[in-house]
């Protein structure tokens, strides 16, 4: 089944007709993004049960994923889409990782991220994840995990074009690839691959065409975290970006993907902001009954919501446990081939427009500046809704006039 379809199937079970299950905002599928044909936002109209209904359609797409590639993904103890057949572990010792060996446990990679050491196993062939984590959770002293997969949370042009160059700060996108960056790598299999949801983001960061960026002469350095890889997008492929982040002295990084806590995720994390990376999320598009989404839901992230023209949340915008900021997410454009622009909407355009604009005051890697940094932002940011920060729109909409309006 194409994968622009997933959703549709996952959906037309809830009682929804095709019309409206067409509008709905996507629940991200692995690897290469759906391609959404001759979508105007002006035109997106949700009934409240289809918002009510969006945790259902998140997890009728991971079934269908699940049943799409069982030898690549699988589901962890909690539900939520994962590497089939590996267990990350969280700093293990050298006797750690000899009794798991002698229970069967292979020993696929080890490694140390920012500090952050880890270990990656597969788990023998007659024991599921759930199985396998209970297993190796008996052994105590080291967290286990599945590697969970993150998916990106809005809906991308057809097809970008690439990112436009200049002199001015990087600005890091941990996503797909992107078109026309200064610096790549690729975390996945097949990576890194232009992916047009990861370049729409760019576009925003630094403009391209039509298209104005928020940070008009930013550097785009690109992260690509799934390639070819059908459970690409997983926890592990993430830190290792932030990693490279580091090392490539990445300042600011937006990151529009969405999934679950993951324990050596949010060590990197910590890590990476200890050396003075600012990391922004967008919260998601699984509407406001999902779980928290992550990485936005991790100490000191920055969690980005967005709004409508009308500086309206978006009905379907997912939630974090801590809200930083909203900015534009609907009624805009991103770019896209041959010199044309299309509508984007979703949370994953609103986080690149926070990113540029903390990257406009936060140009170098400097943990003792960026509180400064964050000060000079919300002291521009417009308040909405209740006064004061409010679990709405954080500490104000910022970026507000970012916005390229679609073509009419």
């Amino acid at each position: 089944m194409p994968k622009r379809l997933v959703l549709l199937a996952a959906i037309l079970p809830l009682g929804l007709s095709a019309a409206q299950a067409q509008l709905l905002p996507q629940v991200p599928v692995v690897g290469a993004l759906p391609r959404i044909e001759g979508l105007a936002d002006s035109a997106l109209r949700l009934p409240a049960t289809a918002i009510d209904r969006l945790d259902d359609v998140r997890r009728a797409t991971i079934d269908r994923l699940v049943r799409d590639h069982p030898r690549e993904i699988a589901r962890d103890p909690d539900g939520f889409a994962a590497r089939a057949g590996e267990i990350v572990v969280d700093a293990p010792s050298d006797a750690w990782l000899a009794a798991a060996q002698a229970k069967g446990y292979r020993l696929l990679e080890r490694g140390d991220i920012l500090g952050v050491g880890f270990a990656r196993l597969a788990v023998p062939a007659n024991r599921s994840l759930k199985a396998a984590i209970g297993d190796l959770r008996q052994l105590g002293d080291a967290e286990v995990s599945a590697d969970q997969l993150h998916f990106a949370s809005g809906i991308a042009p057809v097809a970008a074009a690439a990112a436009a160059r200049g002199a001015g700060p990087l600005v890091g996108v941990i996503d797909g690839g992107v078109a026309g960056a200064a610096l790549s790598s690729g975390f996945a299999e097949g990576a890194p691959r232009a992916n047009d949801h990861a370049t729409a983001v760019a576009s925003l960061i630094a403009g391209s065409g039509s298209v104005r960026g928020a940070l008009p002469g930013a550097r785009i350095a690109s992260a690509d975290v799934y390639g070819a890889d059908p459970a690409g997008g997983n926890a592990t492929a993430i830190a290792k970006a932030l990693g490279w982040m580091v090392a490539q002295r990445v300042a600011v990084v937006t990151i529009s993907l969405v999934g679950p806590a993951n324990p050596l995720l949010g060590r990197v994390v910590a890590a990476a902001q200890a050396r003075g990376l600012m990391i922004v999320a967008a919260v998601g598009n699984d509407g406001p009954a999902a779980p928290p989404s992550y990485p936005a839901s991790y100490p000191g992230v920055i969690a980005v919501t967005g709004v409508d023209a009308r500086n309206r949340v978006l009905i379907e915008a997912g939630r974090a446990r801590h809200l930083d900021y909203a900015a534009p997410g609907a009624d805009l454009r991103a770019a896209a081939t041959g010199g044309r622009s299309m509508t984007v909407r979703g949370t994953s355009f609103a986080a690149p427009l926070v990113a540029a604009t903390i990257a406009r005051v936060y140009p170098a890697l400097d943990p003792t500046a960026m509180p400064a940094a964050l000060a000079r932002v919300d002291a521009g940011a417009v308040d909405l809704g209740a006064r004061g920060p409010d679990a709405r729109y954080g500490r104000g909409l910022v970026c507000g006039t970012c916005r390229t309006p679609p073509a009419k």
